[in-house]
């Protein structure tokens, strides 16, 4: 299959395209919001609420795109850091439900991303909470899925670790690649090469598609990826994602067909045709969208996870807007920075690196160099058990000082390692590995340790504070547990929404 895409895009059909997404977006999303979490067959071929009256349902699916949007638009898009990321998640997203609020708990005390999403997660780091706020990195890199992956990398391991991240590093390839590429089995097949082949993300996918291809029916397909999530439990990545891919290839590229296709699967049902819709959104673009689909639901946005008041520009109240203000982020973006649209779509070049990188790290900056702290295995930390540091720089100064590392110990904590050098090198990133070591009894949750960091050609230090946390001193509700009363659940879901959309 040819996959080297140089396809020029004009303003006009860039419009569309964007704009389409966020309609299929919101469409998908109100049609699949009243039978979320539903694990049965369904039957559903249009809205069945009364009193939607112009207005799409609110959807977080939507909401964090939008917090995204205004960071972009007022701290440029390479300004974005894993610490800008997770300040903004405590004060601006106020969702107070699973993987949101352990990410929130987690950076609030000192377990920024990629920590945020893999700490003490272990009930939601493979849930639907990323993959489904992929369009904005499409959308702002169309036909450029290596990009795009990147920043949903970023995106991703705030509160998702693993499959999690592989989910939304599938969508955004696959949405960037719908640009320039219409083919729905072909752009499976681009968003497929960036995700590793042993992961239980592309193993769910690879069932819909190979069920499609041996002319089974949707039911059959649905069932065989069922039974192989069955030990994950609901509304988890691998499954989900395998119904919003469902829907594309049974659905042929009718878009009511499709969304709705995705809704009958069941489960995160407004997660799984949001994103369908807004892939066929992309492909036939917003003046293609049937119009009996967007007259219940108008142009507007409506958002219920968000603080406006803690975020540096105002949230966008219609999709048109939305679109507008994307646009003028790509413009920004074409002006400053190179762009990969003629590359090999099926690259893995950089998906590679990206699954390279380690879910137990901090990065700092330190004015003449980044620093990285790693946790060779992970930040929780057992009475008198060592824990392995990695710790690396990375300067662009042409100088090459040697850095000086040193730990500033609690009492009863030691290192065989309290003090380690390395040297750093121009554009060149040096790493040196030490551990700490916690007394026979801890007695608080969380610890704190000092690393003084000092260069030969500067006389002054910088000390860092790196957050360490006590083995089963924490948890988080089981709400994905099979016992759960999904009927109550949706009850409070439904209660805490009403409180809090805008």
């Amino acid at each position: 299959m040819e996959t080297n895409k140089k396809v020029e895009i004009s303003p006009e059909q860039m419009r569309d395209a964007v704009q389409g997404c966020f309609l299929g977006k919101n469409i998908g999303g109100t049609l699949g919001a009243p039978f979320e979490g539903q694990q049965k067959l369904l039957d559903i071929s249009f809205y069945t609420q009364k009193n939607l009256n112009g207005n799409p349902e609110p959807n977080d699916d939507l909401d964090l795109q939008l917090a995204w949007l205004m960071l972009l638009e007022y701290y440029g898009p390479y300004n974005l850091t894993p610490r800008l990321l997770g300040e903004y998640w405590i004060n601006a997203i106020i969702g107070p439900w699973n993987e949101y609020a352990v990410c929130r708990w987690n950076c609030q005390a000192g377990f920024y991303p990629p920590l945020s999403g893999s700490v003490n997660n272990d009930i939601w780091k493979w849930s639907n909470g990323a993959w489904i706020r992929s369009e904005i990195w499409a959308c702002l890199f169309p036909g450029d899925p290596d990009t795009a992956i990147e920043f949903a990398y970023l995106d991703a391991s705030c509160d998702h670790v693993g499959e999690g991240v592989y989910a939304e590093m599938f969508t955004a390839a696959l949405e960037s690649a719908a640009f320039v590429e219409k083919d729905i089995p072909a752009l499976i097949n681009i968003a497929l090469s960036k995700i590793p082949d042993n992961s239980r993300v592309s193993r769910s996918i690879r069932l819909v598609c190979d069920s499609f291809e041996q002319g089974l029916d949707w039911q059959s397909a649905r069932a065989k990826v069922i039974e192989d999530s069955a030990d994950l439990g609901w509304f988890q990545a691998p499954g989900n994602l395998a119904f919003t891919v469902l829907g594309l290839l049974y659905g042929k590229g009718d878009f009511g067909k499709s969304i709705c296709l995705a809704v009958n699967c069941g489960d995160d049902t407004d997660c799984t045709a949001a994103t369908a819709g807004a892939v066929l959104g992309i492909i036939h673009g917003a003046k293609n969208i049937p119009e009996k689909w967007l007259t219940p639901i108008g142009d507007g946005i409506i958002t219920k996870s968000l603080n406006r008041f803690n975020l540096p520009m105002p949230i966008p109240q219609t999709v048109t807007e939305l679109t507008m203000r994307i646009m003028n982020l790509q413009r920004r973006l074409a002006d400053s920075y190179p762009r990969r649209i003629s590359h090999d779509l099926q690259s893995q070049e950089i998906a590679e690196q990206i699954w390279k990188r380690s879910p137990y790290e901090l990065k700092f900056d330190a004015g003449f160099a980044t620093v990285g702290v790693e946790y060779v295995n992970t930040p929780i930390i057992e009475p008198g058990k060592s824990c392995p540091i990695r710790l690396w720089v990375y300067s662009p100064i042409t100088s090459m000082p040697m850095i000086k590392f040193r730990w500033d110990l609690p009492e009863n904590w030691s290192s065989t390692m309290p003090e380690v050098c390395v040297a750093a090198a121009q554009f060149h990133s040096s790493s040196i590995t030490t551990e700490v070591t916690p007394p026979e009894s801890i007695y608080t949750s969380m610890s704190y340790l000092t690393l003084e960091i000092t260069s030969d050609d500067r006389s002054y230090p910088i000390r860092l504070t790196i957050p360490f946390r006590r083995k089963d001193s924490a948890a988080v509700p089981n709400l994905a547990g099979k016992n759960i009363d999904l009927d109550e659940a949706r009850y409070c879901h439904m209660i805490l929404d009403s409180c809090l959309i805008k």
